[in-house]
């Protein structure tokens, strides 16, 4: 039975951090030592939805921070009635607004948010959409009807996600007719600040291709996974395929990819690789050329452990600032989300800072000042399901 969906109040500090203290294993004396450490968003079961997954976050111009998520309303499954979903927070995730549908398509699914803000200060949000009884095997399988297929969105918000466009379709554009899964993101987009390509958005996503003719590779779908990136010039208007990396070899199935642009202009992608071969269960690619091609494929980065899973990069600012990746540290489940940092670009990685045992699952990572970086998280005391959690963390104690 779907709840009532009703807005929130925005929690008192020290209610938050109490709550999010159970939810992390941070102890209350720990949870707000001036500000806040710890907020909770999203509690499973609560405004109207019986699960909130996918979490999405980015600062708008004005400083404040939008917290997106999809909105669950039967159970824990991918398929479904879904909805995106939003908060916003005003004190850099201490507290957070009521929630926000920004997109409601009934029935069906409308998910994978990937927004990003451009120059000016305009929130551009790209989402995914299917119809909601079709399911990813389905989609995989191409067993769906293209009306109920994966289909691509964009709409934005010039208030700092107070009140949304209309949602326009760009699949023509973002979805080759061959393709069969696809998705954005998940986590946030990026602008890009360096060089030729200043101010293009960038959004990482995936998508699907069909096992060759003949092939009696039914049940296998997930070693066709492929990567690719959108991109925009004219601020979200409209939008380009840049690389694409689905060669099915079995060593690396790049499936859910997050990006970041780094100091010297180049632009590093990170992704899930979807039970591939390759030692480990992560891989990553640089782009010279502000996202249009990869100097070469998705190689495996074993130094970045831990299970199946997305994670989030995050090129952080200022002197010898580092490259963070934040995922679940414990290779054999999803749990343990941890910070990792590299200072060469991604060719290294260290752990840093684990931020708590319990399950955890997908993250995406913003920089809330000059000190002080936030994560965007799924986790819970049993589960990694049960709570989207806010997590300020100091750079200092990344070093």
């Amino acid at each position: 039975m779907r709840l009532q969906k009703r807005g929130s109040t925005a929690l008192a500090v020290g209610a938050v951090a109490l709550a999010a203290a159970v939810t992390t294993g941070v102890p209350p004396a720990q949870a707000a030592p001036d500000r806040c450490d710890v907020s909770v968003p999203y509690t499973s079961g609560t405004e109207g939805y019986s699960a909130f997954r996918i979490p999405a976050v980015v600062e708008t111009r004005s400083g404040d921070l939008l917290a997106f998520a999809e909105g669950r309303s039967d159970g824990l499954g991918d398929a479904g009635n879904i909805d995106t979903v939003v908060k916003r927070s005003a004190d850099g995730g201490c507290t957070w607004s009521p929630l926000r549908v920004v997109q409601d398509s009934g029935p069906n699914t409308s998910g994978n948010p990937a927004p990003v803000v451009t120059a000016s200060g305009r929130v551009v949000l790209l989402t995914t959409y299917n119809g909601g009884s079709a399911t990813e095997t389905q989609i995989l399988r191409g067993q769906v009807p293209p009306q109920d297929g994966r289909r691509v969105f964009v709409q934005y918000s010039d208030d700092d996600g107070r009140t949304w466009s209309t949602p326009r379709e760009i699949t023509a554009a973002a979805k080759r007719p061959d393709w069969r899964w696809y998705a954005t993101g998940p986590g946030h987009a990026t602008r890009l600040t360096h060089g030729p390509h200043r101010g293009r958005l960038l959004v990482p996503a995936n998508h699907s291709v069909a096992p060759p003719a003949g092939s009696s590779d039914l049940g296998s779908e997930a070693k066709y996974y492929g990567g690719h990136d959108l991109y925009s010039d004219d601020n979200g208007r409209t939008w380009h395929i840049g690389y694409v990396d689905d060669v099915p070899d079995g060593q690396v199935n790049v499936n859910e990819t997050t990006a970041t642009e780094l100091p010297d202009g180049r632009v590093y992608f990170n992704t899930r690789d979807q039970n591939g071969a390759a030692p480990g269960n992560r891989a990553d690619a640089y782009s010279l050329d502000g996202g249009r091609t990869l100097r070469r494929p998705f190689q495996p980065q074993p130094a970045l452990a831990g299970p199946v899973v997305e994670g989030s990069v995050l090129q952080t600012r200022g002197p010898k600032a580092p490259l963070l990746f934040a995922g679940p540290a414990d290779p054999s489940r999803r749990a343990a989300m941890t910070l990792r940092t590299s200072h060469d670009g991604g060719a290294t990685w260290r752990s840093a800072l684990t931020l708590s045992p319990l399950p955890a699952a997908y993250s995406d990572l913003v920089q809330i000042d000059a000190r002080t970086v936030g994560l965007l998280y799924e986790t819970g005391t049993t589960g990694a399901n049960e709570t989207i959690t806010f997590r300020r963390v100091d750079l200092r104690d990344l070093s």
